[in-house]
């Protein structure tokens, strides 16, 4: 599929961008990881990563209902051994954390697969703190088998701030003999520890980044209504922040501190941005965001702020384009294995549109203010380099067709809805 965007006047209006990805994942889990009782998940994502985190959860014995705008999920007395291979699409959320449920179900013996793109992602980053505890799995890409195991806890320390990481051994350590901590550089999202907390499960902390988790814990059925995503509805901020004359509210958004780091880089540039709070879901703060076009300075990304913005590095990037000076990217080779390498992508686009960008091995400098020009751009089956790009099309002269842009689905189905009703085009 390829997306043509061009120049608009301004952005006005209301949208409700998609439910919280990561969340719905998680929603899924636990709730198939429940002790007894079914669990009602109001507003889940139903993007293609969502739907397989979902299709696993049957495979893996649990019943669903749908009903118009939630999901009944009534988890299995047990795991059940799956007849099939266990398809995560695209999703590291789904792989990371079903490694760490099957390792530590014993008697079951599972084949964790994604599509191209999740294959060459890193998971030793998982494997090997779960082969620590006594796991037993056969490869460290895509697709992983994974043997259920009797698993011991252990204290481990993350190379990198990922929630990721944390959650597979999180969840690991629930069924495992003793303990098991988790240390990480920086703090990475903290999505599990409070859907953790809010159903009962008891987390330890000694500081510095640590967490831990005595197994043996479980919960009971929940009900949960599904924030918004910061991570899509960063797309429309950042374009009503760089669009001349834009004002747009976007409605019930998660705005979990460990997220929040886009508000605050925009804000560094001088947009203006109001948070309206609405009432909170299983620990997560909820709020509608109002965010007015202003004339934006450069900003600078680094340190702890960045396990916190990762996912919208490449839209802050686009909108550095139309700020007035050099804006600095640092500490973020992350996104160099992500589902593109985005640091290299983001650049190369950008430079086919007309902005000036150097690239660093952990980041870029993006100086403008930059007049862009429509340009052709392979978004590499990268949805967010896809959104990210169509945002930059609105203020590029001429149309700007973003090529392999299918990926969007994973993450917003209705992306290209939702940019046509806040638009006014030339």
């Amino acid at each position: 599929m390829n997306l043509r965007v061009s120049r608009v006047v301004h952005l006005k209006g209301t949208v409700r961008a998609p439910s919280d990805k990561s969340l719905t994942h998680r929603a899924y889990i636990f709730a198939m990881l429940a002790s007894r009782g079914a669990s009602v998940i109001a507003n889940p994502l139903q993007g293609e990563d969502c739907e397989n985190t979902l299709r696993i959860a049957v495979q893996l014995g649990a019943a669903i209902q749908r009903g118009p705008t939630s999901v009944t999920l009534s988890p299995a007395s047990a795991l059940q051994q799956p007849a099939q291979s266990l398809d995560c699409g695209n999703s590291g959320t789904t792989m990371r954390l079903l490694a760490g449920v099957l390792a530590s179900s014993p008697g079951i013996v599972a084949e964790l697969r994604g599509d191209e793109s999740l294959s060459r992602r890193p998971m030793r980053r998982i494997t090997d703190p779960l082969r620590s505890m006594g796991a037993d799995i056969i490869g460290d890409q895509a697709p992983l088998r994974v043997s259920g195991a009797n698993l011991e806890g252990i204290h481990y320390t993350t190379p990198v701030a990922s929630a990721q990481i944390k959650s597979c051994l999180l969840l690991a350590g629930l069924r495992a003999e003793g303990t098991t901590w988790v240390t990480e550089p920086a703090q990475s999202r903290d999505h599990t520890e409070r859907m953790l907390k809010a159903l009962g499960v008891e987390l330890q902390s000694n500081g510095n980044n640590t967490v831990g988790i005595a197994g043996g814990q479980s919960w009971q059925g929940f009900e949960f209504s599904v924030p918004s995503d910061i991570s899509s509805a960063a797309f429309f901020m950042c374009a009503a922040a760089m669009v001349p004359g834009s004002r747009v509210l976007l409605q019930e958004v998660g705005t979990n501190p460990t997220r929040t780091g886009v508000l605050e880089a925009l804000a560094q540039a001088g947009a203006h941005i109001t948070l309206i709070p609405r009432e909170d879901q299983m620990g997560e703060p909820v709020s509608d965001i109002e965010i007015l076009f202003n004339k934006l300075a450069p900003f600078e990304i680094k340190g702890e702020i960045v396990p916190r913005l990762i996912d919208e590095i490449p839209v802050l990037a686009v909108m550095a384009t139309q700020c007035e000076g050099t804006t600095r990217i640092r500490d973020a080779r992350e996104l160099r294995v992500k589902e593109s390498d985005r640091i290299e992508t983001v650049a190369n686009n950008l430079r086919a549109m007309g902005a000036n960008v150097v690239t660093q091995e952990d980041g870029m400098d993006v100086t403008g203010p930059t007049p862009l020009k429509g340009a052709t751009i392979d978004a590499k089956g990268d949805h967010r380099i896809g959104m990210a790009f169509a945002v930059a099309g609105l203020v590029a002269s001429g149309e700007t067709t973003i090529e392999n842009a299918d990926s969007i689905a994973t993450s917003y189905p209705g992306f290209e809805s939702d940019l046509s009703t806040l638009t006014e085009r030339t």
